[in-house]
């Protein structure tokens, strides 16, 4: 009998046991929200894939390259702080890679800049990579409607928490305050606010700004942006609708084939946009396209955007 209670006892303790193994194991996997999605990973990510520029800066300006074995996509050059740490990151793609190319690396996370990387034919749905093993994280505020500067923040705390690097996150966030902060110093106070219009693209039909970063930062700055009525993060408008709204300065993004010299010569022949203010006074901010993305340059594009209106 008494070895019988002792042989009890000791499938009790061993089950108890167990369950506190299993509690443990569960409480040390780093979980965080995104979106719709919770991304659980057992450790943090050794060997990551980024998908578009601004987030590749994000990992670099983390200190993330050694824990990188694939990049993808670049807007344009990369920020020149982390160019010899992004010497050491294989480029698989100038575009979306293959899902062919992604598995080659063997990689444990993806992290993209936008949705269009987790399509078939580029990554692959999200459910399908995490049946590989692989976890996957993709930008908040690139993909929501009106982002904020906190959105941002947000994203870079999440990815600081599942590569446990929660201290250069945070050092990150508050040295990109400190510099908007000091943007903000330049803003004159009453003032009329300024009316401003994005060009990004198009001919037939202007490619804009409507209720994204930029639209965050030119409001911050004390100036409306013309399209921030439209509920959409960019959005196709009308030159009609534009020259109506007589802007007295226009950002223009650049990339791409088309110059920003191009542009401007562009508007300044255009039928409409001839006779707004920002062009017969030739008030024009140019910005590349991975400071308009939601990444570490924010802050330098909000630098821009405050010297545009007010320098």
């Amino acid at each position: 009998m008494k070895k019988l209670l002792i042989f009890f006892a000791c499938l009790l303790l061993a089950a108890c046991q167990g369950e506190s193994k299993a509690e443990e194991e569960a409480q040390h996997k780093i979980k965080v929200e995104n979106g719709e999605e919770t991304v659980i990973v057992e450790q943090a990510p050794q060997r990551a894939i980024t998908m578009n520029q601004h987030v590749t800066e994000i990992m670099l300006a983390l200190g993330l390259e050694d824990r990188m074995v694939g990049t993808a996509y670049l807007d344009d050059g990369i920020h020149p702080d982390y160019q010899e740490a992004y010497k050491s990151v294989p480029v698989l793609s100038d575009t979306d890679p293959s899902k062919e190319s992604i598995l080659a690396v063997e990689p444990d996370f993806i992290y993209a800049g936008w949705e269009s990387a987790f399509q078939n034919e580029a990554a692959g749905n999200r459910q399908a990579l995490k049946e590989y093993g692989i976890a996957s994280y993709l930008q908040e505020s690139s993909n929501m409607v009106n982002p904020q500067l906190e959105d941002l923040f947000r994203d870079i705390r999440n990815i600081g928490t599942l590569f446990e690097e929660e201290e250069a996150a945070d050092q990150l966030i508050e040295e990109m305050t400190a510099e908007i902060n000091e943007a903000k110093q330049q803003i004159p106070k009453n003032v009329e606010p300024k009316k401003v219009f994005v060009y990004d693209s198009g001919e037939d039909a202007p490619y804009t700004a409507a209720q994204n970063m930029l639209n965050t930062l030119i409001e911050t700055a004390g100036a409306d942006n013309i399209f921030s009525d439209v509920e959409k993060g960019w959005a196709s408008v009308s030159w009609e609708d534009a020259g109506r709204e007589n802007p007295d300065e226009i950002i223009i993004i650049d990339y791409g084939e088309t110059s920003t010299e191009d542009k401007k010569a562009f508007l300044e022949k255009h039928p409409v946009m001839k006779h707004t203010t920002a062009v017969k006074n030739e008030e024009y901010t140019v910005i590349p396209l991975s400071e308009a993305s939601e990444g570490i340059r924010i802050p330098e594009a909000f630098q821009k955007v405050v010297e545009g209106l007010y320098n």
